[in-house]
Formats: structure tokens, sequence, C-alpha cells
């Protein structure tokens, strides 16, 4: 580590903290040289795998995007996207590898973006899903339907009701 004062690069760390939300460690340092004090951020560089076989590193907005096309025409703003940006980024730092496989970065993409608008999501999830006829249109749909149900469900607070039906049983025949 170059000193920013002298570029002197015997520097010595004095202190080491991890930020709150694990992803950088913050090192305050000194110089040995000049003495003078200064701090760095170290962050994880999140890599991607492409089907090609070469890695680039992760961008956010490259991501967003992708997310964007698909949003188009509909009610969702910038700071929602960045939102879904910021959710995605963590979802993969998360998972603890260096290196994600662009597959890995579509599939964190689905979620949230499914929660924000299910009809950008499925513009999304109709090329990332390599959609090839109106049946796979409409699998998707009844998934987002019954997953609509089962939430709307939830939130009143309401269990799916079973019916109970009592039957009788002929008596039973005693011999003897």
């Amino acid at each position: 580590m170059h000193c920013p004062y002298c570029r002197h690069t015997d520097t010595k760390v004095l202190d080491s903290r991890v930020s709150e939300d694990g992803t950088a460690i913050r090192r305050r340092r000194r110089c040995e040289s000049c003495q003078k004090r200064f701090t760095t951020v170290e962050l994880m560089q999140l890599t991607v795998l492409k089907r090609s076989g070469a890695t680039e590193p992760f961008n956010r907005e490259k991501a967003i995007a992708g997310v964007r096309k698909a949003c188009k025409g509909r009610p969702v703003s910038e700071d929602d996207l960045a939102c879904l940006g910021q959710t995605v980024e963590d979802a993969l730092r998360n998972e603890g590898a260096a290196e994600i496989p662009a597959h890995e970065v579509g599939m964190a993409i689905l979620g949230p973006l499914r929660a924000l608008d299910p009809v950008a999501y499925l513009r999304f999830a109709s090329v990332y899903k390599a959609f090839s006829s109106p049946d796979d249109f409409e699998d998707e749909i009844a998934l987002l339907r019954m997953e609509e149900a089962a939430s709307d469900t939830s939130v009143a607070g309401l269990e799916p009701s079973v019916e109970l039906v009592e039957t009788t049983a002929p008596p039973a025949v005693r011999t003897g």
C-alpha cells in the first residue's frame, strides 16, 4: 500500500474493522516514512463468469440496464431500479463466492423483479428463460396467480379452508 502523502510503500495497519453490511473492510494505516495516517477501504471484487468462459467485474448498472428495458412503459422509478440493483448485488455477495456464473445473476434478478412489477417480470423472464411458445407465458402467469392467491390468503390472516367430511361406517358385525 502506497502512502497517499509521500508515496512510500511501507505502511502499518493500526486498526481494521468490517463494515456493518459485511461487504468491506476499513483499515486505519500509518506511513512508516512520514508518520501520517490514512484510511483504506477494501471491497470484495465480484466477478461474473460469462458463457464464453471470459470473466468481468460485476457491474450493477449493467444488470439494471437489462431490467430497465423490461420495465419500459411500466410504473417503475429509477429509485425502484436502484433498490433492485442493490438487492441483487447483496444477494450475490451473500452467497460468498467471488466468481458468479452469469446465469446466477439473472436468477438473482427474477425474484426482486417479480415483487416489483409482475408485467416487467414476465418480459424479463420471457427473454431470460427463453420462452418459445405462448404456453410458456401461460405457465408463468399461472404461477404468478397462484403466488398472488397464496399471499392474499396469508395477508388476510386466513388459513386456507379445509372441509372435513364426516363419514359413518357401518356397525361392526359381532360373531360369536
